[in-house]
């Protein structure tokens, strides 16, 4: 019987398309095909192994059993696992070759120690594990059919159909490997051809590490820093230049909980932090490519902005359930689609052309389209920002009017002001300017309360939002102002664990909260590095550094982190892995290299506090 792993058990692989999870006993759990937001071959990671699953481990092997040893080679997105046995040792490479054609999984068993006998076990099922497809053999080749899919499996070794699954028996010696190679097209299209696969690895080795070597970032945490890079970089869908927030759906907040949403989507803010990080580390070129794919997905229609889309810009992505799934550990619903994408949430401008002004900043051409997308999208802003939203958090509840909101609209009018005072944009520098202030005036007015001096969640609440850790970050207010250290002092007493690690907001397991939903959920890992910042902004450079280390602590042995983090249960939770959290890590090691070099800020606005980007 195979176990339940936990979330951070799994590593990633992918093709700058889709992506796969590979657990640490040898098996697929999730694999989308051909890219991110399309249906699941492979689903076990939200059911059982009926719902489609391909495990390659040794014969011995019950389930139970995980591999010895696991790594990415170098700087790159290729996994290496290491099997011990009586018998000997094997080694399992996996990886997705970059795009030429099919997508393809390729894994390699090699042979390093005595004699290994091996079980490669393939169990699709289309349509996110509902369909059992019809197995069949083409010209010496296996083909499993479902509908408008076809999935053909490669190798030297005999293979047979067995109850709904395509299943190879093998033994590997030391210098010998067996390849497996599994190719997805059309059904009523032409087969694929068959790579090879030692040439395949070769030149998805080249691809990686030479992506990697363009990294600027020399401090301290290197490695955790270009694998944060590597990660963020496999979540891009490379055709169009959107990145998803996560590669899978519903993987719960809550064990047991219903907080399951669909990641698999270009949402604007992530994206553009995203993009941010990457630029703060040298990467130029995927902001070009986010700029082509902002201009595709807004097209001619700003007025009427999305705050997510597809990975190549379309905009319905109407939200429904697959009853068929149980979900991870039982946690329902399994979603697809996403009805937030249908929210007004204000920030989204905000982090949008922050985007804009940082790749302006790091050298990015300009583009005369972006400049007038930018001036249509800074106008409809200046129309609409009075107005409540849903906010950062996507609730489900009534539109408030949140600080985070409105702090990040200012951002979007002051970075604006700051493009045209280099001479990037043409507006009206004064009503901008007159706009930014009124903006400030408000936020500080109906955000803020004296008695606790603290912001709070959304104007009139008593209750706090992690978010508000961002004022000092984006240059809201300098860091020492005592506004901003008392935020800072409320959310680290309110929404803090013993441990340092933050919640978004307050939720109770009996009580509809702001968002909307009952129930409770782990930490927010974002929301933890925003603390790292917001500490060493207010002189706690030591507090942030320790928290940051601890923080570190938490991530997979392959480096990568989910969304969220259970203090009780030692274990992550929420989609995996996260852009989010790994953006947040970028960007806190670069907050920390420069606060210990003791950098100047740049002198662009008196409001920007050391440090800030």
């Amino acid at each position: 019987m195979k176990r339940l792993p936990r979330i951070e058990q799994y590593g990633l692989i992918g093709d700058m398309q889709t992506s796969a999870h590979v657990c640490d006993d040898g098996s697929i759990d999730w694999l989308c095909l051909p890219r991110f937001d399309r249906p699941a071959v492979f689903a076990a990671l939200l059911g059982t192994q009926k719902h489609g699953t391909w495990r390659i481990a040794p014969a011995s092997a019950t389930g139970t059993e995980t591999a010895a040893e696991r790594r990415y080679v170098g700087e790159s997105l290729v996994l290496e696992a290491l099997w011990h046995t009586p018998t000997g040792s094997v080694r399992v490479t996996d990886f997705m070759p970059p795009r030429d054609g099919a997508p393809q999984v390729i894994r390699i068993v090699e042979g390093v120690v005595g004699e290994v006998p091996m079980l490669s076990a393939l169990r699709p099922r289309p349509g996110y594990g509902r369909v059992s497809p019809w197995i069949h053999e083409v010209g010496g080749r296996m083909v499993a059919e479902a509908g408008a899919d076809a999935l053909w499996l490669d190798t030297s070794t005999q293979q047979r159909e067995k109850d709904g699954a395509i299943v190879s028996t093998f033994t590997v010696a030391a210098g010998e490997s067996v390849a497996f190679v599994l190719s997805w097209g059309p059904s009523h299209g032409a087969a694929p051809e068959v790579p090879d696969p030692d040439a395949a690895l070769a030149v998805t080795l080249k691809v990686w590490q030479d992506w990697s070597r363009q990294c600027t970032y020399d401090g301290p945490d290197r490695q955790a820093v270009v694998r944060s890079a590597i990660t963020l970089k496999a979540l891009t869908y490379a055709p169009s230049g959107g990145i998803v927030a996560a590669p899978t759906t519903s993987l719960p907040e809550t064990l047991g909980g219903s907080r399951n949403w669909d990641y698999r989507y270009t949402w604007m803010r992530d994206a553009s932090t995203t993009l941010a990080a990457l630029l703060g580390i040298g990467f130029l070129e995927e902001a070009g490519a986010w700029r082509r794919w902002l201009l595709r997905a807004v097209a001619g229609d700003p007025e009427n902005l999305q705050i997510m889309y597809d990975v190549t810009g379309e905009r319905d992505l109407r939200e429904w359930e697959l009853p068929w799934l149980p979900g991870y550990e039982g946690s329902a619903p399994v979603r697809v689609g996403n009805g937030a994408a249908d929210q007004l949430q204000l920030d989204v401008y905000g982090e949008v052309i922050e985007t804009l002004y940082l790749a302006h900043r790091g050298g990015l051409a300009h583009c005369s389209d972006t400049a007038a997308l930018h001036q249509r999208l800074i106008a409809h802003l200046a129309q609409r920002w009075r107005e409540p939203d849903e906010g950062i958090w996507e609730i489900r509840g009534p539109r408030r009017h949140f600080v985070h909101s409105k702090v990040m609209v200012w951002v979007a009018v002051d970075r604006t002001i700051r493009l045209a005072e280099a001479g990037a944009l043409n507006v009206d520098l004064m009503a901008l300017k007159e706009l930014r202030a009124t903006i400030h005036r408000e936020v500080c007015a109906k955000g803020f309360d004296p008695v606790r001096n603290t912001f709070t969640q959304f104007y009139g609440s008593a209750e706090l939002d992690a978010s508000l850790l961002l004022i000092p970050r984006v240059g809201f207010l300098p860091a020492d102002d005592p506004r901003v250290i008392g935020t800072v002092d409320a959310v680290r007493r309110e929404l803090s664990t013993p441990e340092g690690f933050v919640q978004r907001y307050a939720t109770a397991a009996d009580t509809v909260g702001v968002d909307g939903l009952v129930g409770e959920e782990g930490t927010f890992l974002l929301c933890s590095f925003w603390m790292v910042d917001a500490l060493a902004l207010t002189g706690r450079l030591e507090e942030g550094r320790a928290l940051f280390n601890r923080l570190l602590a938490l991530r997979s042995d392959l480096g990568l982190l989910a969304e969220e983090y259970d203090v009780a249960t030692r274990r992550q939770l929420g989609n995996y892995p996260q852009a989010f959290s790994h953006m947040g890590l970028i960007e806190s090691a670069l907050l920390l290299q420069r606060l210990d070099a003791r950098e100047p800020a740049p002198a662009s606005t008196a409001f920007t506090p050391v440090g800030v980007r």
